[in-house]
């Protein structure tokens, strides 16, 4: 079943996937199809079943199908899909949003993560009227064409497109740091003074596995971005409403300027948002000069979702105590496992958000990713897929934890790794 479905996406849709990351080129081999999804777990076409540790990228915390966005969702569909034209829902998502991230004031509503991110850049430019802006090594905001860029030989040097098709003078304008390097941030800017509109970070980077920034690096950003004049953006597409209620700017005490959001904030439906004071907010079109549209955006079914998710996040804030505890139970479990079976690995964890490095070293930075030995990592995927436990197909993916991910499934999940190993070394 699954070799046939995938010998007839390949022939209709680029590489047989619609994103990337679901193609298993990281780790080899066709695809995993999935029929259906409830809880932590996925249902595969082909009659087998998965422990999920993907949530969909992100925004499962409450597990598959949760019973009140499925409810919800279904009230909507009776009303419309889609109107195109405001909605009391768009005004009551946005509060909500206000009412829990700190610092923000005004809110849009865009259709992605990608979108978001780069509805910030554009704000930050035109308030600033700079043009550069600072990204991190290994940190992902999308596929915009300033993000898609390697860093040079160092962390000064102009960033080089990592795609085709994004001209060389988009980029340019990219510089590339180093993150948890707050040096690398601050020489930067004294190379380019008055020419840096924004600082883009994420605050846990997840797209390089999952990296937790320094106890310094987060707040030390804060100062450099007001010293020399720059937005500072928190890209929390990952980590909003996943590791706080408040995501990571209540998490480390740090406030941004701007913060974008994306597929968490609608449990999974197509969204994004960009947010943060009114300074920065009110430049965006009808208010001000900086453009920024789109047909979806406060979309009915996005909003409900929205609306759904982050009530019961703002009310029932013991979710993140629940993740907490899910997260150190796998943490433990496998890093006694490894620790049994003879396997140097580092193991990095912010509440639910974890990740397994194949290398003896500490990983801090994108270098100390590229250290993972990934041949061993794509060994240990298919090793746990076939005892029923689906892992991101990457070593430089983040895995994701939900709420409804139990400790039999933990432990499940553990002893499934302690097989996997020990077929490994056979």
């Amino acid at each position: 079943m699954i070799n046939s479905l995938y010998d007839r996406a390949i022939k209709v849709i680029p590489g047989g996937v619609n994103s990337p990351v679901r193609s298993f080129a990281g780790v080899g081999k066709r695809p995993v199809f999935i029929e259906r999804a409830e809880g932590s777990w996925l249902f595969g076409v082909d009659g087998k079943k998965y422990v999920d540790y993907i949530g969909s990228w992100g925004p499962m915390i409450f597990g598959h199908a949760w019973p009140p966005l499925v409810e919800a969702l279904k009230k909507q569909l009776e009303l419309s899909t889609s109107i195109g034209l405001a909605t009391e829902k768009e005004v009551e998502f946005a509060e909500l949003l206000v009412s829990m991230v700190p610092g923000i004031e005004k809110v849009r509503l865009v259709n992605s993560g990608t979108e978001a991110c780069m509805t910030a850049v554009r704000i930050a430019r035109g308030v600033t009227g700079k043009q550069k802006i600072i990204k991190f090594n290994g940190c992902y905001h999308g596929h915009a064409d300033p993000f898609l860029v390697k860093a040079g030989s160092g962390a000064l040097t102009f960033g080089k497109p990592s795609s085709l098709g994004v001209p060389p003078e988009t980029v340019k304008e990219t510089l590339v740091a180093e993150f948890n390097d707050l040096q690398s941030v601050e020489q930067i800017f004294e190379n380019h003074r008055n020419e840096i509109a924004a600082i883009i970070v994420e605050p846990v980077a997840g797209n390089m596995g999952c990296i937790p920034p320094h106890e310094t690096f987060l707040k030390g950003l804060r100062p450099l971005a007001t010293k020399y004049g720059a937005c500072l953006i928190f890209d929390e597409v990952m980590t909003g409403f996943r590791l706080a209620a408040g995501g990571a700017q209540e998490l480390f005490s740090v406030q941004a300027d701007l913060v974008t959001f994306g597929k968490i904030i609608g449990g999974g439906i197509p969204v994004g948002a960009v947010a943060g004071k009114s300074r920065w907010m009110d430049c965006l079109a009808p208010l001000g000069p900086v453009y920024q549209a789109g047909t979806l955006s406060g979309n009915p079914l996005a909003t409900t979702a929205g609306i759904t998710m982050l009530s019961e996040l703002k009310n029932n804030q013991a979710v993140y105590s629940t993740l907490e505890n899910k997260g150190s139970r796998l943490e433990t479990g496998l890093a006694e496992v490894f620790q049994r079976v003879g396997f140097p690995v580092q193991i990095n964890r912010v509440g639910s958000m974890i990740s397994i490095f194949f290398t003896e070293n500490k990983v801090e930075t994108f270098a100390d990713v590229e250290q993972s030995d990934m041949k061993l990592f794509s060994a240990f995927f298919h090793e746990m897929l076939g005892n029923g436990v689906h892992l991101p197909p990457s070593g430089y993916e983040s895995w994701f934890l939900t709420a409804t991910l139990s400790a039999d499934l933990i432990d499940f999940t553990v002893d499934a790794a302690e097989k996997s190993l020990k077929k490994i070394i056979t």
